[in-house]
């Protein structure tokens, strides 16, 4: 590639706090926009060569082909842009970014790859731009990177694979936009320094992102993959009558493992025969083996984001819950956001 910024290029990060930051009175200091969860990626393009780069390096090209085809249809010829890819599905009537769909992307068998391609196609949301033409913006300040990467992709479009992402300096309409968005999937808000440059594997953004608590029942475990202790507890919460599996918690220290391991071993069901939980996107037949447990002990758990009654990701022990019965451990005690419409997302005006 001949680029004025080339590959391999580390994106710049994000710190986590907890409430959007207020804008200076006398003169604005930020710009905010949605938080968008999927797969960051670096997009270079020369020509027909395109490269996207994910946070660790590895080139996506191969597993996005349709973001690739609509680079080569919508971008400038020579462009490189910072973004987030994502998978928009119709979830109960939204649209909204479905992750689930988005991480079954990633697979070693080309014929799935390009199956997957038509049935669930990726969109590329723009929120910043490295390069454009023969000229690196990177040491530029984010409102000159913001029209440049306006010029970029150009208005957006339904029938468009590449989208720039809303901003705003009030941020009245950030904590607005933190609560509604999240209906379509969206994160959290991220601030950014309206004089800031872009600066590689810096943590010079502010990242605010839903955090939620929630008490489960344990109805299962995986033992590590080391063999010894606990990998991860299953937790559940009661649907008519039954637990129903949404998700699971990890991180343990070494002797945590151990300690929770002895804990549920008296509780197994079947003492003789594990369980073949169902695999995950992250799981063979093989490891995703389980053991079920009596459901009698009540953990509560922090998380971000439900999504298709599960959660999103994997969630964070908290402690137990004693005093709780875990029959009165349903879907009803989770917040649910409000209902927003991923087009309405991207297509609103600022």
């Amino acid at each position: 590639m001949d680029l004025p910024v080339n590959p391999p290029i580390a994106p710049m990060l994000a710190k986590a706090t907890t409430g959007i930051p207020p804008q200076p009175a006398d003169q604005p200091e930020w710009s905010y926009e949605p938080k968008w969860d999927g797969f960051r990626a670096l997009l270079f393009r020369d020509g027909d060569e395109v490269v996207i780069g994910s946070r660790g390096g590895k080139d996506l090209a191969r597993y996005f082909p349709e973001i690739v085809d609509a680079a080569r249809d919508e971008l400038p010829d020579k462009v490189v842009l910072d973004g987030e890819i994502g998978v928009p599905s119709l979830i109960e009537g939204t649209h909204r970014l479905d992750w689930d769909s988005l991480a079954q992307r990633i697979h070693p068998a080309a014929s799935r790859v390009t199956m997957l391609s038509e049935t669930t196609p990726a969109i590329f949301i723009g929120f910043d731009a490295l390069a454009l033409g023969t000229t690196s913006v990177l040491a530029e300040p984010f409102t000159t990177r913001r029209d440049t990467l306006l010029e970029a992709i150009g208005p957006g479009g339904r029938d468009r694979r590449f989208h720039v992402s809303r901003v705003t300096e009030s941020p009245v309409r950030a904590q607005e936009w933190f609560s509604a968005f999240e209906g379509a999937g969206l994160d959290g808000v991220v601030a950014k320094r309206l004089a800031g440059r872009y600066v590689e594997n810096k943590r010079e953004m502010i990242k605010v992102k839903h955090k939620r608590t929630a008490d489960c029942v344990v109805i299962g475990y995986r033992i590590h993959k080391s063999g010894t202790g606990l990998g991860s507890m299953l937790l559940g919460l009661y649907h008519d009558g039954q637990p129903r599996m949404i998700g699971g918690a990890s991180a343990f220290t070494d002797a945590k493992r151990i300690e929770l391991q002895e804990m549920f071993e008296p509780m197994r069901l079947d003492p003789d025969k594990p369980a073949a939980g169902e695999p995950t996107r992250w799981r063979s037949e093989k490891s995703g083996q389980w053991i079920p447990i009596r459901p009698e002990l009540v953990a509560e758990v922090a998380y971000d984001q439900m999504e298709n009654g599960r959660f999103r990701h994997t969630v964070k022990f908290l402690r137990w819950r004693p005093d709780r019965d875990p029959e009165s451990c349903g879907y009803d005690q989770l917040e649910v956001p409000l209902t927003y419409d991923l087009h309405d997302v991207l297509e609103g005006e600022d």
